[in-house]
C-alpha cells in the first residue's frame, strides 16, 4: 500500500490544480508525514520545515508554477517545496553524497529558481525576477518567501525599500515562527484577514488613496488618515504599518496552519497588483510535539527515533564548537572586558552557555554579519575585547567591514570562524573554503588555525591577551583528532611547532590537516620515508624561518590545508620560500580544488578533493620520485 497515495503522484506543482480542497488537505498531511519519516532517517533541517507545510501547499495550489516563480530564503524551510516538485522518490538521499541537496540549487531542479543557502537573499532575488519580467513583458507572478530571522538582515530591508519604491507586482510572504500565534487567531481575525485580501477591497482602497491624493490640504491628510484607519479596521494588529509605509499592501497576520484560510488568501493575493506583504504566523516543529516544545534543539537534526522522539547520537570526543564555548566562558571569567557576539547562531557557535553565564556581555545581533563586524569594531574601540563568532562562510558577508572598519583602524577584534574547511552535508554554500584566501592579504590581521580542540583553547587565551590588532582563528566542524602527540610548545606569535622530525620531506600543515599530515608520515614510514611534520599554527604571519630550515634539510616540501589553493596557505609558503632562495625545491600544494565542493560526509568529500591520508601519501611519493630524478 502506498503510504503517500497523492504525493507520490505529484511530479509537478501544476498537478495540485486538479485536486479539490479536501484532497489538497490530504496532501498537507502526506507532506508532513514524509518530512517526519524521511528526515528522521537522513537527518537535516527539521522543525522549520514542519512549520511551512500548509503555507507551501496553499501557495503552490494557488499559483501557476511555472511560469510563476517562488523564491525561497535559505533551504531551512523548503523541504515541502522539494516534495511538491517530484523529489519524493529521491528524498532518502537528502544531504547524502551524490544525493539531493538540503538547500535549493538551480542545477537540481527547474523550479529551484534561485539558490538558497545564506539567509536574507530572497526578496532581492525576487525583485530581480520581477523587474526582468517587466522588461521582457512575460507577465508571470513572483513570490519571495522569507523568514522572521532572514527579514531582519539589512539586505532584506534594502530590497523591501527598493520594491516599495518600484511599485512592481511582487508578493513577499513572511514565515514568522517566532511570534506567539494565540492573540491573533480566532474566527473574527481570520474573517477580516481573508476579507482584506480580496481584490474588491484592495481596489476600493486604491481608489480611495487616489482620491485622497487629489484633495487639497488639510483634507488630503484627513482623507488619507481615514483610509488608513478603515483598512486597518480589517487588520487590528498594527504590525503591518511599517510595511504599508514602505509601499506594500499588508495582509495579516494570518494563521500559517489554517489551510483553508491560506488557500483563499493566496488565491486572492495572486490577483492583486503592486507590492503585497503576507504575514503568516507559524509554529516550528508543527505536528511533532517535542519539536514544537524545543524548536532550537530540533532545528537541525541527526537521524533520530521517530517513535521514541530521541536523537541517535553516539558519544565522542569534544567538538571544536563545544571547546570554543567552554573556553569563551573561561576567558570571560579571567577578563571582564571579554564580550561575545553572534549573528543569530548561539547554538551553532557554542555561545549558549556564555549567554546564560554572562547575559550582559553577550550580544546576538541577528542575521546581520556586516553589523556584527562593525559593532565589534566599535566595542574594541571603546575598550572591550570582543569575541566575534561567525561561521567562515558567513563572515564572507562582512568582508568589507573586516577590511575597512576593523583592519584599517587596526582594532583588536577577535574573530572565531567555526566550520572552516569542508563542513559535510550542508554543501557548497556552507563550506568554509575561502577564509585563508580572503583574510591573508589584509594588512594588520593575524590568522591562526589549531590542530585540535586543546590548541583552540590555548589560542583563545592567546587572543584574549593579544591587543596589537585584529586576530582571527579558523577551526573545522566536528571533533579534533585524538592521536596527535600531547607534548606542546606555548603559542607564540608567528611561530610554528614541529611535531616530528624527518630527513626526506617536510609536511607543513595548517589546522585540521595536521592530523592528516601525521597519518601520512606514519604511512610513509612503512616505505622507509622519514617525513617531518610541522604544525603551522599561523597562516599569517608565517613562520618562514622554520619552514626554510626544514626545507633545506629535507629537500622537498608538501603543504596541506582545507582551503582553496588560489591565495591559500600553500601558495604563500611557496612564495616565501622562493623569496628565501629555495624556489627550486620540489614543492606540492594539497588544497581544495578551484570548484564548489558538493555535499557529503567529511571523509568522503575530503577523499574526493585529494585531502585524505592515502591521497596525500601518493602525492608525496610522486614528489619524491621527481626529487630522486633531479
Amino acid at each position: 500500500m502506498d503510504v503517500f497515495p497523492i504525493l507520490s503522484s505529484i511530479v509537478h506543482p501544476v498537478e495540485l490544480h486538479r485536486l479539490n480542497d479536501k484532497q489538497l488537505a490530504d496532501v498537507v498531511h502526506e507532506v508532513r508525514k514524509a518530512i517526519l519519516e524521511k528526515v528522521s532517517r537522513t537527518g537535516g533541517h527539521f522543525s522549520s520545515n514542519l512549520g511551512t507545510v500548509e503555507l507551501t501547499v496553499a501557495l503552490y495550489a494557488s499559483y501557476k508554477l511555472p511560469p510563476d516563480k517562488v523564491v525561497w530564503d535559505t533551504g531551512h524551510q523548503a523541504y515541502p517545496h522539494k516534495l511538491l516538485t517530484g523529489r519524493l522518490a529521491r528524498f532518502d538521499s537528502l544531504r547524502k553524497h551524490k544525493g539531493i541537496s538540503g538547500f535549493l540549487r538551480r542545477e537540481e531542479h527547474e523550479l529551484d529558481v534561485f539558490g538558497a543557502g545564506h539567509a536574507g537573499t530572497a526578496i532581492s532575488a525576487a525583485m530581480g525576477f520581477a523587474l526582468a519580467r517587466d522588461q521582457l513583458g512575460t507577465g508571470e507572478r513572483v513570490v519571495a518567501v522569507t523568514g522572521d530571522a532572514a527579514i531582519c538582515s539589512g539586505m532584506s530591508w534594502e530590497a523591501l525599500n527598493h520594491a516599495g519604491d518600484a511599485g512592481t507586482d511582487l508578493t513577499v510572504v513572511l514565515n514568522d515562527n517566532r511570534m506567539s500565534i494565540a492573540p491573533n487567531v480566532g474566527a473574527l481575525t481570520s474573517y477580516f484577514t481573508r476579507l482584506r485580501s480580496r481584490p474588491f477591497l484592495q481596489s476600493a482602497a486604491h481608489q480611495a488613496k487616489q482620491v485622497a491624493e487629489k484633495l487639497p490640504a488639510p483634507m488630503s491628510r484627513m482623507a488619507a488618515g481615514l483610509r488608513h484607519g478603515i483598512t486597518h479596521y480589517f487588520a487590528p494588529e498594527q504590525t503591518g504599518t511599517i510595511f504599508e509605509e514602505m509601499g506594500f499592501e499588508y495582509i495579516g497576520p494570518v494563521d500559517g496552519h489554517d489551510f483553508p484560510t491560506l488557500l483563499e488568501i493566496f488565491r486572492n493575493v495572486r490577483e492583486l497588483r503592486g507590492p503585497v506583504f503576507v504575514h503568516a504566523l507559524t509554529v516550528k516543529g508543527k505536528g511533532y510535539e517535542v519539536a514544537e516544545l524545543d524548536a532550537r534543539k530540533w532545528h537541525g537534526v541527526v537521524p533520530f527515533d521517530l517513535d521514541k522522539q530521541e536523537m541517535i547520537k553516539a558519544p565522542g570526543p569534544v567538538q571544536y564548537t563545544q571547546a570554543f564555548g567552554d573556553a569563551a566562558i573561561e576567558c570571560a571569567e579571567r577578563d571582564d572586558k571579554v564580550v561575545a557576539i553572534t549573528a543569530a547562531m548561539p547554538d551553532g557557535t557554542g555561545l549558549t552557555g556564555f549567554a546564560k553565564r554572562f547575559p550582559d556581555r553577550y550580544h546576538d545581533v541577528g542575521i546581520a554579519e556586516q553589523h556584527a563586524v562593525t559593532f565589534a569594531a566599535g566595542l574594541a574601540a571603546g575598550g572591550l575585547k570582543p569575541f566575534c563568532a561567525i561561521y567562515s562562510t558567513f563572515l564572507q558577508r562582512g568582508f568589507d567591514q573586516v577590511l575597512h572598519d576593523v583592519c584599517i583602524q587596526n582594532l583588536p577584534v577577535r574573530f572565531f570562524m567555526d566550520r572552516a574547511g569542508l563542513v559535510g552535508d550542508d554543501g557548497p554554500t556552507h563550506h568554509g573554503a575561502f577564509d585563508v584566501s580572503y583574510l591573508s592579504f589584509i594588512p594588520n590581521l593575524v590568522l591562526m588555525a589549531p590542530r585540535d580542540a586543546t590548541e583552540l583553547r590555548e589560542m583563545m587565551r592567546f587572543a584574549t591577551d593579544y591587543d596589537r590588532g585584529p586576530l582571527a582563528v579558523r577551526y573545522p566542524r566536528g571533533a579534533g583528532p585524538g592521536h596527535l602527540p600531547e607534548s606542546r610548545s606555548p603559542i607564540v606569535l608567528g611561530k610554528s611547532e614541529t611535531l616530528r622530525s624527518g630527513r626526506h620531506v617536510s609536511l607543513i600543515a595548517l589546522g585540521s590537516m595536521v592530523e592528516v599530515a601525521w597519518d601520512v608520515a606514519l604511512e610513509l614510514e612503512k616505505s622507509g620515508i622519514e617525513a617531518e611534520v610541522i604544525n603551522a599554527r599561523f597562516a599569517k604571519p608565517l613562520d618562514l624561518a622554520a619552514f626554510a630550515e626544514s626545507a633545506q634539510r629535507t629537500g622537498a616540501v608538501v603543504t596541506l590545508e582545507e582551503n582553496v589553493r588560489i591565495g591559500g596557505f600553500g601558495q604563500q609558503v611557496r612564495d616565501g620560500l622562493a623569496d628565501a632562495g629555495l624556489g627550486g625545491l620540489p614543492f606540492a600544494i594539497c588544497a581544495l580544488p578551484d570548484a564548489f565542493v558538493e555535499h557529503g560526509t567529511q571523509p568522503l568529500i575530503r577523499k574526493d578533493c585529494g585531502l585524505d591520508a592515502a591521497c596525500v601519501a601518493e602525492r608525496v611519493q610522486q614528489l619524491l620520485g621527481r626529487k630522486r630524478r633531479r
